[in-house]
């Protein structure tokens, strides 16, 4: 749920972990269970100057540092942190099983976590109730990372959604494991056949990009994102939660079901990628379930789905454009990274002013040109957070409060 940007390599001294939004489960590794609706800064993680990347699933948050370990916690119900056992964790931990093993990225899914090493190995861990953990014939859960022996190329980045993982390789293919978007492809596609990355419980070929070449990918729940080698960012997907981070023009014929019903996004989504000019130029972009965070300017911005106040600005209402968090204005983003309902940023402390100098504040980006024309009301309940089943037998909607997630 994040993209990796070279602010780790020149990340100052004085530089800040926060935390906010859900956190049902520890996920905010705070040491508490309560939801927080403002960024608070995680006093207790070891050497935050030296964090390479940081996101979320779930229930369960990760973090990568420039030495290659991996830190983890939250939600640990079907072993999604790696660590051996079930236990929920309130404070980030060392993955002690992966010491002498570097990692460069962490991708989490809804109650799974996929990982790539140093090498291009990609290992995964958790649920694999519905295949995602791309070992076919594999145990419906694992405590431990273990590797995914049929991606025999080079991966370069990794993806992981509510209950689908992808891998980009270094010669730019896509693959897709887990069948979590299955049911969702059937309904946007009656009475034909699904292609095979849709429902295969491996590492599939992704078609329809055979003439692209894959370096960047996010993911949410139901709405996905991309970074160009220009700095452009595209959106696209399901946008009823301002996700997309612009209106559009019309539901295009969709009407919104009750979150009861199988998947999140089991309605038909037209939306295409569209470019976002206010976020061009962004260092960073991560995509949560339903909202996501970027850095711009070294401002961080939120939007999206806000009910545990994930967006950060204090309050529970949804966010239709991008918008600078309010209270890390001061503290210039490094990175970002998003859970299902929660988020994460590493930010650079102010300097402290001299004696008898008023502090100075790094001025802001304004806020998003483009205006977030009123919807209209959404006749639907809102998800109510409640805990991730894993049951193959019942696809209900996903706890996108308590801890979904690439």
């Amino acid at each position: 749920m994040e993209r990796e940007s070279g602010a780790s390599e020149a990340a100052p001294a004085e530089a800040a972990l926060f935390a906010w939004g859900a956190n049902s489960y520890g996920q905010l590794g705070l040491g508490h269970k309560e939801d927080v609706l403002l960024p608070q800064q995680l006093n207790d993680f070891w050497k935050p100057e030296c964090v390479r990347r940081i996101t979320g699933g779930g229930g369960h948050s990760a973090i990568v540092t420039g030495e290659g370990g991996l830190f983890v916690c939250g939600l640990n119900k079907d072993g999604q942190l790696g660590l051996g056992h079930t236990e929920d964790v309130l404070y980030f931990t060392t993955c002690r099983s992966l010491l002498g093993c570097p990692v460069q990225q962490v991708a989490c899914g809804w109650d799974f976590t996929i990982i790539l090493t140093e090498n291009g190995q990609v290992l995964s861990c958790g649920s694999n109730s519905f295949g995602q953990l791309g070992v076919p014939h594999g145990p419906r859960r694992c405590v431990v990372p273990q590797a995914i022996e049929l991606l025999r190329e080079k991966v370069v980045c990794i993806a992981a959604g509510l209950r689908h993982a992808l891998a980009a390789t270094a010669s730019g293919i896509v693959f897709q494991w887990g069948t979590g978007l299955a049911s969702s492809g059937r309904r946007l596609c009656p009475g034909q056949a699904l292609p095979l990355f849709l429902t295969a419980k491996e590492p599939s070929r992704v078609t329809g990009m055979e003439k692209s070449k894959a370096t960047c990918v996010l993911a949410g729940s139901d709405h996905s994102a991309s970074l160009t080698e220009t700095g452009k960012v595209f959106t696209w997907g399901r946008a009823d939660y301002g996700q997309l981070g612009r209106t559009l023009e019309s539901h295009e014929g969709w009407k919104p079901q009750s979150h009861d019903s199988a998947l999140p996004c089991s309605g038909p989504q037209k939306s295409m990628p569209s470019c976002l000019r206010c976020l061009t130029g962004a260092a960073e972009v991560s995509c949560g379930s339903e909202h996501n965070l970027a850095v711009i300017g070294g401002t961080c911005y939120s939007w999206g789905w806000n009910e545990h106040g994930m967006c950060g600005d204090g309050s529970e209402a949804n966010i239709w454009a991008p918008k600078p968090v309010p209270s890390l204005r001061s503290s210039p983003g490094l990175l970002v990274g998003c859970g299902a309902g929660h988020s994460l940023a590493l930010c650079q402390l102010p300097a402290l002013p001299a004696l008898g100098q008023r502090p100075k504040v790094t001025g802001p980006s304004p806020d998003a040109t483009e205006s977030a024309e009123s919807l209209e009301a959404m006749d639907r309940e809102r998800w109510k957070e409640r805990k991730p089943e894993t049951s193959t037998q019942s696809l209900t909607s996903p706890e996108m409060g308590g801890g979904a997630g690439s």
